[in-house]
C-alpha cells in the first residue's frame, strides 16, 4: 500500500475514534473519500448511530464521489435500519475502490458489504497491516458482539504505594488536574460509567464530562446497588444523562418506584451467595441494552470483584508522587489471594507521564 492510501486508511481511523462513546449500540466508523489525490468528503458514525460515516462523507463529496476511492475503517453495512445500507449508497455514489482494514463480525454484514460492492463492480481492498489498529478503536463493539457483554476500562487512581484516602478519609485531590482532565477524556469515549453504591454515597459524584468541547458528551451512569440501598438524593437523582440501577431481588418496589419517578431505569440482576451483584449477569444486563464500552471508577469493593472475576479487559492506573502509609484506604478491597500464583498478571500496553503523575495501561497478561 503506497503512502497515499495509507494516510486515507489513517486519517478514516482518525475519525472512528470521534464517535466512541456516542455511537452504541452501533460501531464507531470513519469514511474518507478522496479523488485524483484530494479529499472530496469525509465523515464519522454520527451520535445514536445515525448517519453512518459513509452517508455523511457521500453527502459531503457529492458528484466528485464518483470514481473516487473510499477509505473505511469498517466493512460497509449491508442491512437495511433506518437507512439503506451503507455498500449500496457507495455503489450508487459510483465509488470505484473502497479500502477497508477489517471485516464487521456482525451476522447481518459479516462479509455481505464486501458482496455488494463487488457486484456492484467497485473493487474491494483490504488492508490487514491496519487491522490491529481498527480492532483497537471498535474492540468494545467487537467485543459485544462475541460474548454479549461490553468492553470493561477500571480506572484507578492512587498512591505510589496504592492508597486513595487518608486515614480520615481526605482524597481530594491525589492526582494533579492534567490526570483529572484524562479521565474526562475517558468517560467522554465511554458509553456508560459504573461505580458502587458506596461510591455513589460518599461521593456524590455528577459522573459527568467536564472537558472544553464535549458538553454533550453523556455517557450513562451505572449505580451497582444489591438493595437499592441509595436514597433518592444528590447529583445522581438531578436531571442529567440516563440513570440505571443495577439491583438485586431484594430491592423494595418502593424503592424502585421512587428512583423511577426521577427518571432513572431500575435493571433487575442475580446475586451470588452472599446476596451480592452477579456483575457477569449485570454486564450481561447492560449488553443487552446496547453498552459496548463500560468505564468503571469504582470503589474498591467493586474493583476488587471485577478483578476477581477476571471481567476487566482493560487497566488504567494513574500513580501520584505520594505515599500515605498502611493507614491510608486501599484502592482495592481483599481479592482472597493466599497465593502468589493465584494473583491475575497484567501485560504493560503503554505508560506515559500525565502532568506530575504517571498513567499506564494494562491488558490481561495471556496464560503461561
Amino acid at each position: 500500500m503506497d503512502d497515499r492510501n495509507a494516510r486515507g486508511l489513517i486519517h478514516a481511523l482518525r475519525l472512528a475514534e470521534r464517535g466512541l462513546g456516542r455511537t452504541w449500540p452501533n460501531p464507531a466508523v470513519g469514511c474518507v473519500i478522496m479523488n485524483e489525490g484530494r479529499v472530496v468528503g469525509r465523515g464519522w458514525t454520527q451520535p445514536g448511530g445515525r448517519p453512518h460515516a459513509e452517508t455523511v462523507a457521500l453527502g459531503q463529496a457529492g458528484e466528485a464521489a464518483r470514481g473516487a476511492t473510499a477509505y473505511v475503517s469498517l466493512e460497509p453495512c449491508a442491512h437495511h435500519g433506518r437507512t439503506p445500507p451503507c455498500a449500496d449508497a457507495l455503489v450508487d455514489a459510483g465509488i470505484a475502490r473502497v479500502v477497508v482494514p477489517m471485516e464487521d463480525p456482525d451476522p447481518r454484514v459479516s462479509g455481505r458489504g464486501f458482496e455488494i460492492l463487488r457486484s456492484g463492480g467497485v473493487t474491494v481492498d483490504l488492508a490487514p497491516q491496519f487491522a490491529a489498529r481498527a480492532v483497537a478503536v471498535n474492540q468494545g463493539f467487537l467485543k459485544r458482539q462475541a460474548t454479549g457483554r461490553p468492553l470493561v476500562e477500571l480506572k484507578l487512581a492512587a498512591s505510589l504505594d496504592g492508597r486513595i484516602a487518608t486515614a480520615g478519609g481526605e482524597s481530594r485531590w491525589i492526582t494533579g488536574p492534567e490526570a483529572r482532565a484524562e479521565v474526562h477524556m475517558m468517560r467522554a469515549r465511554a458509553d456508560a460509567l459504573l461505580i458502587g453504591c458506596g461510591t455513589a454515597a460518599a461521593d456524590d459524584p455528577a459522573l459527568d464530562v467536564r472537558l472544553p468541547g464535549l458538553a454533550d458528551a453523556a455517557p450513562v451512569r451505572v449505580v451497582a446497588d444489591s438493595r437499592l440501598r441509595l436514597p433518592v438524593v444528590g447529583r445522581l437523582a438531578e436531571p442529567g444523562a440516563p440513570l440505571w440501577l443495577l439491583h438485586g431481588p431484594a430491592a423494595r418496589e418502593v424503592d424502585m418506584e421512587a428512583w423511577q419517578k426521577v427518571g432513572a431505569k431500575t435493571l433487575s440482576c442475580e446475586v451470588d451467595e452472599a446476596g451480592r451483584l452477579d456483575l457477569g449477569f449485570a454486564l450481561d444486563v447492560l449488553g443487552a441494552r446496547g453498552i459496548t464500552r463500560l468505564m468503571c471508577e469504582g470503589g474498591g469493593q467493586l474493583a476488587a470483584t471485577l478483578l476477581r472475576r477476571g471481567l476487566v479487559d482493560r487497566l488504567v492506573m494513574f500513580h501520584a508522587g505520594l505515599t500515605l502509609g498502611a493507614t491510608g484506604l486501599a484502592s482495592l478491597a481483599d481479592l482472597g489471594i493466599s497465593a502468589l500464583k493465584d494473583a491475575p498478571r497484567w501485560t504493560l500496553v503503554e505508560s506515559r507521564l500525565v502532568g506530575a503523575d504517571v498513567m499506564s495501561i494494562w491488558q490481561p497478561a495471556a496464560p503461561a
